[in-house]
């Protein structure tokens, strides 16, 4: 008798529990809702067994009761004022399970009230290598866990947010972005955007943007080309030395030459990137770029080309006849006891008494 018992009791188990794994034969078009807060949406919910006995919705708009004789049933929402809204479909059929139901997913939105962005660079510029802190607002938007915050710079996104929000009524969120001042971030266009995705609804929602903000960044000056160059020149070369630089402020330019007689013929030169010598003389020419946040050299070494030693050696020739020629002067102007007569060389006529 126990074994008898035993067997039943297995065989109650197995019926109910196939029972209940039965896949409940209901099938909704659409699948899940997104719908707007106050918005009307429309399902359809239609039995998939063989022998239908009734089919009804239950919810708390709109329900129906259980209406035998068909097997396709839709629900009419003319506005959604709840933010938590599931309605169920139930169908009657004649077989296990006698009774099922399934519900429909629905998920309601709302548009946020309005993004605004918050930059230090309000109170002033930003200085390159200083970190400065940056907030996205989003205001009152839901469900926020469906939330995408993407920051832009440029042409790029160099930021993208979500967040983990259980709640489904409106929230306002906060987005923050630590950005490290660089040179190259100095006029650049800043901005942020906020979406709700809902991609696989396939519901595209617009986003809402901020105004874009101008970033300033101060940074030291830097040269467009290497800090030491090399320059060779020839009889037929015409020097240019370059030391344009970038920086903000925009740099001063300051030159330091290697011969006295070029810094004299050369003097003129105030302020200028480039520096273009009317005599080239071989030396080690400075260049000097400053703005408020710092200083740098520039050093150009010019060298005399090895294969032709014209010019060098015709402008060391004019120097040494003006040496000789001034020797010259000398000894026919200076008279001997140091002092300079023109009187000294001049023709003196022999005086002669009368005859």
């Amino acid at each position: 008798m126990m074994w008898l018992f035993i067997l039943s009791g297995f065989i109650t188990w197995t019926v109910l529990g196939n029972a209940e794994d039965v896949p409940c034969p209901i099938q909704m078009t659409p699948p899940a809702i997104v719908v707007k807060f106050g918005d009307a949406f429309s399902v359809n919910c239609t039995s998939l067994a063989s022998k239908t006995e009734g089919i009804g919705w239950e919810s708390s708009a709109g329900g129906t009761g259980i209406i035998g004789g068909v097997s396709s049933l839709p629900l009419n929402i003319k506005s959604v004022t709840d933010w938590s809204f599931s309605p169920q479909c139930f169908v009657n059929i004649d077989g296990p399970p006698e009774q099922c139901s399934a519900d429909l997913p629905v998920t309601v939105y709302k548009m946020m009230d309005s993004v605004s962005l918050s930059l230090p660079s309000d109170t002033g510029p930003m200085v390159e290598g200083k970190k400065y802190r940056m907030q996205c607002d989003v205001a009152n938007v839901a469900p926020a866990s469906h939330l995408t915050v993407y920051w832009h710079k440029g042409n790029s996104i160099i930021h993208t947010e979500t967040f983990n929000e259980s709640s489904i009524t409106p929230v306002s969120k906060l987005s923050i972005y630590e950005l490290t001042a660089h040179r190259d971030d100095d006029g650049a266009q800043i901005w942020c955007e906020a979406k709700l995705n809902f991609l696989q609804s396939g519901l595209d929602l617009r986003s809402m943007q901020t105004r874009s903000h101008k970033m300033t960044v101060l940074y030291t000056p830097t040269f467009s080309q290497p800090a030491n160059v090399t320059v060779e020149i020839t009889a037929q070369s015409q020097l240019i030395l370059n030391c344009t630089a970038r920086g903000n402020p925009v740099p001063v330019y300051n030159w330091q030459f290697p011969h006295t007689t070029t810094q004299t013929a050369e003097n003129q030169i105030e302020n200028q990137p480039t520096f273009k010598p009317s005599f080239p003389l071989p030396g080690t020419y400075i260049c000097t770029a400053t703005n408020s946040q710092g200083t740098r050299d520039k050093y150009f070494t010019v060298i005399q080309d090895t294969g032709n030693r014209t010019t060098f050696v015709a402008i060391v020739a004019v120097f040494a006849i003006l040496g000789v020629l001034l020797a010259a002067a000398g000894l026919f102007f200076v008279t001997p006891n140091g002092t300079f007569s023109f009187n000294r060389c001049s023709y003196q006529p022999t005086s002669s008494g009368p005859v």
